[in-house]
């Protein structure tokens, strides 16, 4: 089985940027270092070697983290106009508290708690970080029939679901199926607020997006972009901005069928926990790690 273990942001500060995360959402900070060349080598960005990075942890002790890696400055992140990943969403207790704290944070609100007509289970807002960290927090209102999604422990929980934006869903979709065996729905068609805005486009406008199960129910969202969404902005041989890497857990890591970037290896460092790492690209170019996991 496939699952969730982190998500990786490229942050000017991560000192900083981890600390924001730890004073906003009530995160741990659990491990403080500087990167591996060799990690950085393997998703390709070698500028990411010997540069400072933080890991943090929901404070229900979930097993799945938070990174911020330090990279060079990008003067304009957004996220919803261009390709890879664009937010990873958390889930929480309450999201009428979550707004009312957030307020005076650091966190820009970009979409305020509002009630989806289409998802009626959830409840969602949305914050945007200094460094272009898009996060979603969602209250779960019902299971869905098939379950599937998580219940929050703590005011602010783990994350639950990273968002990937894509040139063509339905090869994306593909390229997840045949390499990493995972389970992608029927697309769904709705207006999606945050690209609308991105672009341009009038309200009312409606984008396919598709979803992902794994172990813990679902864990990954894909998001159909308009024709003009162009690469993710990013220094050479550096890190995407904003949301980096999707690293994603699997028991049965000889059963994949992918092109690794490099060797699969065993990294240090708790996201790893031991057990080798590939890394691989999505056809719109977005890094992921797969790690393995018992």
């Amino acid at each position: 089985m496939i699952g969730l273990r982190g998500a990786t942001f490229a942050v000017q500060d991560a000192r900083a940027a981890a600390a924001r995360f730890v004073e906003a959402f009530g995160y741990l900070s659990l491990e403080t270092g500087v990167l591996e060349p060799s990690l950085a080598r393997g998703w390709g960005a070698p500028l990411a070697g010997d540069r400072p990075f933080v890991l943090c942890q929901p404070a229900s002790g979930a097993d799945i983290y938070v990174r911020f890696v330090e990279g060079p400055a990008i003067a304009d992140v957004r996220p919803f106009a261009s390709l890879g990943w664009s937010a990873a969403e958390l889930c929480v207790q309450d999201v009428l508290a979550t707004h009312a704290r957030l307020k005076p944070s650091p966190f820009e609100i970009i979409g305020p708690p509002e009630r989806l007509p289409a998802i009626p289970t959830i409840f969602p807002m949305q914050v945007r970080g200094p460094d272009g960290e898009i996060i979603y927090l969602t209250e779960i209102i019902a299971q869905r029939p098939d379950g599937g999604l998580p219940t929050a422990r703590v005011p602010v929980d783990r994350p639950f679901i990273l968002v990937l934006g894509c040139r063509d869903l339905a090869e994306t979709s593909a390229w997840f199926r045949s390499r990493l065996n995972l389970e992608v729905g029927a697309p769904l068609h709705f207006e999606y607020e945050l690209i609308n805005k991105a672009f341009g486009a009038p309200p009312g406008t409606k984008h396919w997006i598709a979803t992902v199960n794994g172990r813990d129910g679902v864990f990954l969202e894909f998001d159909q972009m308009p024709s003009e969404a162009t690469p993710r902005p990013g220094a050479p041989n550096a890190l995407p901005a904003g949301l980096a890497i999707g690293t994603l857990a699997v028991t049965d890591f000889d059963a994949l069928r992918i092109d690794w970037t490099v060797e699969p290896w065993r990294p240090k460092g708790i996201m790893y926990g031991g057990g080798r790492l590939g890394v691989a690209r999505t056809p719109d170019g977005a890094l992921v790690e797969v790690v393995e996991r018992p």
